[in-house]
């Protein structure tokens, strides 16, 4: 498949003006206190507008969302007409429930100003309601491919009607397991319509499910997986497994982790991590697949408000979940996967502000280490720490990694352990110091300075 790339040239626009973006549009725009498009934006944009269908390369924080959404505003603005009865006229695909209610909420923020209507439909809540209000027709339905494919079983909505569809997060929805759902849904779409296609990274197997979907799309690339947002200060401290909590606890007293996102890889080991930290006395929740969407959408809440200090997830958070300044991003586990790496870490210095990426490592984990490394294509600093290792071994053999999507046997056995419904954890913050410990002043100059 050919593919024609937006040039560069586009991506300089001033103003969301120079856009040809319609009134309602660039008032609500303006209400949000937008300056001018990312690049994304300016690329997309005009693209969409014309009907073209679209290969976006991009990660989340790119402005993505709005790049798409602002176009298909306006187009099913235009329309006077009210969708049928049990149809819709755009469908967005997305992997998890907390980015569909996202890309919800941005389509009710820039839609704000016209009469299209919308709806997010995801498992994990009743499927009374979503089917009530399908039924009267919607203009944009945001879905999880699983909850989708339930409500067309059950006659609740047809696709027949589908003018404009987005597959967004593809990598990630293959990784978790959606290939069958995405196919079973895209053979019940009409031939005609636009198609608009989102991935962070563009291995063999998405590249081929792009060219099956796309019709003489144009590409556009922000952003590469393999490239380290420059304002994300980043570092590593080595450790033994039984010093890992004592040590994170020691660095969350720093006054500067005003708001920490700490990834695990497993469930259970989330739950064990956020425990931790509540009976060390910080305000801690976690956040992964075994919790209720009840629980889930209380600690993200509280985790924006500001009332918990740390959140502790799984890859489920990495993309998608899009909060605002996020100081820190410890990864407490090291992914098996090193472009996860990159989409964890880009959780933190969002729209232009800095922020710092802190990794603990283990001698069993170096080889990870490694693959990271080679994948940002760059070495991340270590950090001395008085509870980290003294001596850090160098020349050990490379360990096999899993393939992308694959889970290693030994991780597998530990989702017996997953769940719980315990979410917060009591009291407040211990006394935190006013500035940066003493040992940081040791680190001398880490990346992204």
């Amino acid at each position: 498949m050919c593919v024609p790339t937006v040039p560069n040239e586009r991506a300089k626009l001033d103003s969301f003006n120079e856009l040809n973006l319609s009134e309602p549009l660039l008032k609500a725009i303006a209400s949000e206190g937008y300056g001018k498009p990312t690049p994304i934006q300016a690329k997309a944009i005009p693209e969409l507008l014309a009907g073209r269908d679209l290969l976006g390369i991009a990660q989340t924080g790119t402005g993505k969302t709005a790049a798409f959404a602002l176009p298909m505003l306006q187009r099913l603005a235009q329309k006077t007409e009210r969708p049928a009865r049990g149809t819709c006229r755009a469908l967005i695909l997305t992997p998890t429930r907390e980015l569909a209610a996202q890309i919800a909420d941005s389509f009710k923020t820039y839609g704000r100003n016209t009469k299209v209507t919308r709806a997010v439909v995801y498992g994990g809540v009743s499927i009374g309601k979503q089917i009530e209000i399908l039924r009267g027709g919607i203009d944009v339905l945001v879905a999880t491919p699983g909850r989708l494919v339930d409500l067309i079983e059950r006659r609740a909505v047809t696709l027949a009607k589908v003018e404009i569809f987005v597959l967004d997060e593809v990598d990630q929805m293959l990784d978790l397991g959606f290939i069958h759902a995405i196919r079973k849904i895209t053979a019940m779409l009409p031939k005609v319509r636009q198609n608009l296609f989102f991935s962070a990274t563009m291995p063999k197997e998405i590249a081929g499910l792009a060219a099956a979907l796309l019709t003489n799309p144009v590409r556009i690339e922000v952003a590469p997986v393999a490239t380290t947002v420059d304002t994300v200060n980043q570092s590593v401290i080595h450790v033994e497994p039984s010093t890992k909590l004592k040590l994170l606890s020691e660095l969350l007293k720093d006054n500067n982790m005003t708001r920490t996102l700490v990834f695990t890889r497993t469930k259970h080991g989330a739950d064990k991590v956020m425990k931790g930290l509540s009976a060390a006395g910080f305000t801690a929740a976690a956040i992964h697949g075994n919790k209720s969407q009840a629980n889930r959408e209380r600690a993200l809440a509280g985790f924006k408000n500001g009332k918990i200090l740390v959140l502790v997830a799984t890859d489920i958070a990495a993309r998608g979940i899009d909060v605002d300044r996020v100081s820190h991003v410890v990864n407490y586990d090291l992914p098996y996967v090193p472009e996860s790496y990159v989409h964890r870490i880009g959780r933190t210095a969002r729209a232009g502000a800095e922020g710092t990426a802190i990794a603990l490592c283990t001698p069993e984990e170096r080889s990870l280490l490694r693959d990271i490394e080679r994948t940002i294509r760059q070495p991340v600093p270590v950090m001395r720490h008085p509870l980290g290792l003294a001596h850090v071994p160098a020349g050990e053999p490379p360990r096999h990694r899993p393939q992308q999507g694959k889970r290693p046997q030994h991780q597998s056995q530990n989702r017996k352990h997953g769940g719980g419904n315990r979410n917060f954890g009591g009291g407040h913050a211990p006394k935190r110091s006013s500035g940066k410990p003493s040992w940081m002043k040791e680190v001398g100059n880490r990346a992204g300075r």
